[in-house]
């Protein structure tokens, strides 16, 4: 009789022990991230995100491309400027394709050069011939763009 109450308390005490190292060990495991149900208006917010957004789906349709060309286009700008946001090298993509056909100096490479020179966005189009106004109109007008296609 001795030898199974042994037993059974070694057992109970085995099981317990190895439920109290499982209890611990997930214990022990990172929290998941909490996840937001609504979107982040603006670039920082986005580029704070953990896993980096890298579907160029919406605006590639816009553009008459592929996401995997503008996926590609996008890393070697980022390699020639590495300030270079993403909001940054879609609004120069849909400002040229908005007024390359009035105004054929501006070109995604010419923004991406005067981005890459230091200037914002309206600066680069001043420089590329348009008026204060008109450049800011084409910044409204991509940024617009730029929604609709997500």
């Amino acid at each position: 009789m001795k030898w199974t109450s042994n037993v059974s308390r070694s057992s109970a005490l085995a099981v317990g022990l190895a439920l109290g190292l499982c209890t611990a060990a997930g214990a022990q495991k990172p929290a998941p991230a909490p996840r937001s149900s609504h979107r982040m208006g603006n670039q920082s917010s986005m580029a704070a995100r953990s896993k980096p957004r890298s579907s160029f789906r919406g605006v590639a349709a816009k553009l008459n491309t592929t996401p995997e060309v503008l996926e590609s286009a996008y890393q070697t700008a980022k390699q020639a400027n590495a300030k270079l946001t993403r909001g940054q090298f879609v609004a120069a993509n849909m400002v040229a394709h908005n007024l390359s056909e009035k105004n054929p100096s501006i070109t995604t490479q010419a923004i991406l050069d005067g981005l890459k020179s230091g200037k914002s966005l309206g600066q680069t189009l001043q420089g590329l011939g348009l008026s204060a106004t008109e450049a800011t109109e084409a910044e409204k007008q991509a940024d617009q763009d730029a929604k609709t296609t997500h």
